[in-house]
């Protein structure tokens, strides 16, 4: 692959595919890293587990609603949540820029230790590294996490067959517009809160209801837009959305209006898409509103065969249809 990396290679979007599949998967090849799922699908002595790594770049570090520590441990666990797997521990790896306080590096490990705390997950290995000044842009957090799979075969994003429903948890872009915000680049503010928070307990309560799972997803870098794109593809399907039907706050709503962005590609740290069989959506749903992360939980669209494999369709407010197609670059870098 000629060229050289932009930011739009992070994105998450059609640069990012690009870059994983022609560069990564040819060179690290591995059935599990093939599916591009959050987690991977391990066995050991019998033990069905799970295994997923992530690194978090976000600035500011801190933001309204969390702060990089938090999401560093939160997104990790709900990474293996996806596979229906209950996180056992986690490490960290922290890269450090030349001046950062030490008073803001122990804010961020305080942060961590009490996300560590309230689910249950400890960090058992850490380690961390000094670069010069202008090298790392303050701190950058690698985690890594393992946990036992609940649910076999677990969901994946190739299973979603035609019929299914697309079950979103809750409203959109709230974290990605939180964190825009706390850049103060805009000359009006907005009460907005980052949406970061575990997934797992609600996860747990979806597995009770007896629903069959197909997929599940955290609509994390490139948003609700991005997931939808690669369940769809991973499947060899199309995806119908209905746009009446996304929910989004509307603080969140007015800014994305005013910066004309589209709330459908930007960042969630708590919300998650499920991919259920249509005989079982209704009571997922209603498992998922008992639940405080699933309130506003929704049927959303489904996955047909009317339109061309891998595509996703979104139906307007007023009728007429959209293809919701990858973005090529980033709506909003560091973000996650």
């Amino acid at each position: 692959m000629a060229g050289i990396i932009t930011l739009g290679h992070g994105s998450g979007g059609k640069l990012s595919r690009e870059l994983i599949e022609n560069s990564f998967l040819p060179r690290l090849r591995s059935p599990e890293l093939a599916r591009l799922n959050d987690a991977a699908a391990i066995t050991v002595s019998d033990d069905n587990l799970a295994v997923s790594t992530d690194s978090f770049v976000v600035t500011p570090l801190v933001f309204p609603g969390s702060d990089i520590g938090r999401l560093a441990v939160y997104g990790t666990v709900n990474d293996l949540a996806m596979l229906t797997a209950r996180a056992l521990c986690l490490s960290a790896a922290f890269i450090v820029e030349e001046g950062l306080a030490v008073e803001t590096l122990e804010q961020i490990a305080d942060s961590m230790a009490a996300a560590s705390h309230e689910v249950g997950v400890p960090i058992v290995a850490a380690d961390t590294k000094v670069v010069e000044r202008g090298s790392a842009d303050a701190l950058f957090i690698n985690t890594t996490g393992i946990g036992a799979i609940q649910r076999t075969p677990p969901p994946s994003g190739d299973r979603a067959q035609i019929g299914d429903k697309i079950i979103l948890s809750g409203t959109v872009a709230d974290h990605g517009i939180a964190v825009l915000m706390a850049r103060n680049q805009f000359p009006f503010r907005a009460d907005i809160a980052s949406d970061c928070a575990p997934l797992w307990d609600l996860v747990g309560a979806m597995l009770d209801a007896g629903a069959e799972l197909h997929t599940l997803r955290d609509p994390t870098r490139g948003g609700l837009a991005t997931v939808l794109n690669e369940i769809a593809g991973a499947a060899n399907v199309a995806i119908t959305v209905e746009e009446a039907a996304v929910p989004v706050a509307e603080p969140v709503r007015g800014a994305c209006e005013m910066l004309g962005l589209d709330p459908l590609y930007i960042a969630n740290e708590g919300k998650l898409v499920a991919v259920v069989a249509p005989d079982g959506a209704d009571r997922l749903v209603a498992a998922m509103r008992e639940h405080e992360r699933g309130r506003e939980a929704r049927v959303i669209g489904e996955v047909t065969g009317e339109h061309p494999k891998g595509r996703v369709t979104v139906t307007t407010r007023i009728g007429g249809s959209r293809i919701l197609d990858l973005l090529v670059g980033e709506q909003l870098p560091r973000i996650c």
